[in-house]
C-alpha cells in the first residue's frame, strides 16, 4: 500500500474484527447480565472498528491514484464484514430478549425491548452512515472523472492548436519551395541566355580577328610583293 499510516490502521482492524467475531459464539453460551456486558463490549469495540475504518478512509483520500483502487475495495469489504457481524449480534440480541421475558419477569423484558430497539437504531444508524459514505465516494469519483475529462479535452484543444500551427507552418515552407524553384528556373534560363549570348560573342570576335588576319595579310602582300 502507499500509506503506511493505513497499513497501521488496517494492522489494529483486523485485531479489533477478531475480537468481534468470536462474541456471536460467545453470546450463544450466555445470558443475562453476562450477555448484557458481552454487547456493550461488542458496541464499544464496533464503535472503535467504526473509527478506525473512518480513519482508512481519510488516508484513502490522500492516497496516490495508482493505490487508491485497492486500498477502497478493501475498505468495502472490512465495512461489509463489519456490518454483518453487527446484524449478526443485534439478531441475537433479539432472540434472547424473546427468550427471557418469562423467566426475567417484566422488568427484564423491558430492559430487552429497549435494548432491542437501541440495537435496532444503531444498525440503521450504520446502514445510513455508511449509505452516506458510499454517496461520498461516489460523488468524489465522478468529480475526478470531471476533472480528469476536463484535463483530457483541454490537451485535446491544445493538440489541435499545435497541429494547426505546424500546418500553417508547412503551408509556408511549401509556398516557399515553390517560389525557390520559380527562381532557380529563372536563373537558368537567365544562365542559358548568357551563355548563349558569350558564344555569339565568341564568334563574333574569332571573325573580326581572321577579317583583320586577312586584311593585314592583304596589306603586307600589296606592300612587300607587287
Amino acid at each position: 500500500m502507499s500509506s503506511e499510516e493505513f497499513e497501521k490502521l488496517h494492522e489494529i482492524y483486523q485485531s479489533l474484527y477478531e475480537e468481534l467475531g468470536t462474541m456471536p459464539d460467545r453470546a450463544l453460551r450466555v445470558h443475562g447480565e453476562e450477555k448484557k456486558r458481552l454487547q456493550r463490549a461488542f458496541d464499544e469495540r464496533h464503535g472503535e472498528a467504526e473509527e478506525v475504518l473512518q480513519g482508512m478512509e481519510a488516508e484513502l483520500r490522500t492516497a496516490p491514484p495508482t493505490y487508491r483502487n485497492a486500498m477502497s475495495t478493501k475498505l468495502r469489504l472490512h465495512r461489509r464484514d463489519l456490518g454483518k457481524l453487527q446484524r449478526e449480534m443485534a439478531s441475537l440480541d433479539l432472540g434472547l430478549g424473546a427468550a427471557a421475558r418469562p423467566a426475567d419477569g417484566g422488568h427484564q423484558g423491558i430492559f430487552a425491548s429497549e435494548n432491542q430497539q437501541s440495537t435496532y437504531l444503531q444498525s440503521q444508524r450504520s446502514l445510513l452512515l455508511q449509505g452516506h459514505e458510499s454517496l461520498a465516494s461516489a460523488s468524489q469519483s465522478i468529480e475526478r472523472s470531471q476533472r480528469i475529462a476536463a484535463e483530457t479535452d483541454q490537451i485535446g484543444s491544445d493538440i489541435i492548436e499545435e497541429l494547426g500551427g505546424q500546418r500553417e507552418q508547412l503551408d509556408r515552407t511549401r509556398t516557399r519551395l515553390v517560389n525557390t524553384g520559380e527562381h532557380l528556373s529563372r536563373s537558368r534560363k537567365i544562365l542559358r541566355a548568357m551563355s548563349r549570348r558569350l558564344m555569339t560573342n565568341k564568334l563574333l570576335l574569332a571573325v573580326i580577328i581572321l577579317m583583320e588576319l586577312a586584311i593585314l595579310a592583304a596589306v603586307v602582300y600589296l606592300k612587300f610583293f607587287r
